[in-house]
């Protein structure tokens, strides 16, 4: 997602390069770290990892840390979990 980002900066780069006079250039003026603060952004609130921690009680919070770390990327998935795995 940081690689996008930082693609997304260059493009705009040489787009307002382009676009402004060689003399009067000056990096303040070419360079938006929007879009990698947007890239970031995005791959943190849109993961499958990324969610609010439920802390009503000490153990709804172990058991939704073990839920997300077990359901995570390359884990199980809810309809091959058995009943081993789904116990508390």
């Amino acid at each position: 997602q940081f690689r996008i980002g930082l693609y997304r900066v260059e493009k705009g780069i040489r787009e307002s390069m382009s676009l402004v006079h060689k003399d009067k250039l000056m990096p303040k003026d070419i360079v938006n770290s929007k879009p990698i603060t947007a890239a970031i952004k995005e791959f943190f609130t849109s993961g499958a990892l990324s969610q609010f921690m439920d802390q009503d009680n000490p153990l709804s919070e172990v058991t939704h840390k073990r839920r997300i770390s077990a359901l995570g990327p390359g884990g199980l998935s809810r309809d091959r979990a058995g009943f081993e795995v789904r116990d508390v």
